[in-house]
């Protein structure tokens, strides 16, 4: 590392563990940067991970190039996840969508597990730092105080909130604030679906599925340990959908939901609720396309934190690794932090502007009233290639 970087002799603090944090942590360490990750999970192993990812070729894939990762990478990814079937809400087949995933523009799978796992795992033992939940933040002199809910504090030359929608560290940074788009999802986890789910887990074929229709959207995918993992997504802005399926305690309560919110649908469906161990209710967030913000000397923010947008062009986690080897770059290269943050932060806007704009685009087209005819008529013109990720993918 040149004694000139903007980052020599700094103490650099990580904001959250995902795959953008960790990512920006590796690839600073191979720099010989001096890093701590925040992490507010009580361990590596504390809570089970999402959906499967799709990684992209000039982001997510680069990345993990330059952090030395590609072999790891391949070694954990999700071959058998090469098709995505559109139905209707009653569950006729729509358009069967190969995967692009090998070759040219590929976009192959792996399990959010594996990936941080495998992130983890590169850094120096030490690195991440669990229960360490962002309470509050402020700038002291030259360097930003972190204080965290158990009690903790540090302090660190340099800050990067990689803390997802609800960062914050962003408060240090914008007053801007993320908007609710009038979506939200269901997610839903059930085990052992080929035998709690047989009619679902034969419709979904082994890989993954989207249900559209009447505003609403289901999305499935199978998980390795035989699990399958949905997102029921609707566009309201009633509260009492959310209570309603929050307080259900039992299965027949989230039939009965289910039912009342995604009238017309087929009873097909109704397993995924009676089967389900967990609903969790998760409103679907964006960033204004033209947000910008006076660069802070020593504080910004990458993936989510700094640009949530739904997950429906399945750009949220590549964009995060993105915006991990952007800003690598800027520190190294860079003389002081402040000019490394500001040429990341244009960088980042002008990029998140399309791609916010494109994603929005696509929200409203899988809620709209004719989704099937539209979104199959996009995949279409994709060919082989995927253009937009299974409900909840991000």
């Amino acid at each position: 590392m040149s004694r000139t970087s903007a980052i020599h002799g700094k103490k650099i603090a990580i904001i959250g563990g995902g795959p953008g944090g960790l990512t920006l942590a590796r690839l600073l360490q191979q720099s010989g940067a001096q890093v701590s990750v925040y992490e507010r999970d009580q361990s590596r192993d504390a809570r089970v991970q999402g959906s499967a990812l799709d990684l992209h070729e000039d982001s997510g894939l680069a990345a993990l190039e330059a952090a030395g990762l590609t072999e790891a990478f391949w070694a954990n990814h999700r071959p058998d996840l090469d098709n995505l079937r559109l139905t209707d809400a009653y569950g006729e087949v729509l358009h069967d969508h190969p995967r692009q995933v090998s070759g040219p523009g590929q976009r192959p799978e792996i399990e959010r597990g594996p990936l941080r796992d495998l992130l983890l795992d590169s850094l120096r033992p030490g690195t991440v730092q669990w229960d360490c939940k962002l309470e509050s933040s402020a700038l002291q002199g030259e360097q930003v105080l972190l204080r965290f809910a158990n009690g903790q504090t540090a302090v660190a030359d340099i800050a990067i909130g990689c803390d997802g929608a609800n960062s914050r560290l962003r408060e240090l940074v914008t007053s801007i604030r993320p908007q609710y788009v009038g979506v939200s999802l269901v997610e839903g986890l059930v085990p052992a679906a080929k035998q709690a789910i047989p009619e679902l887990w034969d419709l979904l074929g082994g890989s993954a599925l989207i249900a559209l229709g009447g505003e609403r959207t289901i999305g499935m995918g199978t998980k390795p340990d035989g699990s399958v993992l949905f997102y029921a997504g609707l566009k309201t802005d009633d509260p009492a959908a959310r209570q309603n399926i929050e307080e259900a305690i039992g299965p027949d309560q989230r039939v009965i939901w289910f039912h009342a919110n995604f009238k017309g649908w087929s009873d097909l469906w109704e397993p995924l609720f009676r089967e389900a161990v967990s609903m969790v209710w998760r409103p679907l967030l964006v960033c204004p396309m033209d947000q910008h913000w006076t660069p802070k000397p020593n504080v910004t923010l990458i993936g989510d934190a700094a640009h949530v947008m739904p997950p429906y062009a399945g750009e949220g986690v590549n964009m995060a690794m993105l915006d991990a080897l952007v800003l690598s770059k800027f520190l190294l290269s860079e003389d002081t932090p402040g000019d490394a943050i500001a040429a990341f932060e244009a960088e980042m806007f002008s990029r998140m502007r399309s791609m916010t704009a494109d994603t929005m685009v696509n929200t409203e087209m899988f809620y709209a009233s004719d989704a099937c005819e539209r979104v199959v008529a996009l995949f279409r013109s994709f060919g082989g290639r995927e253009a937009v990720p299974p409900a909840g993918k991000a």
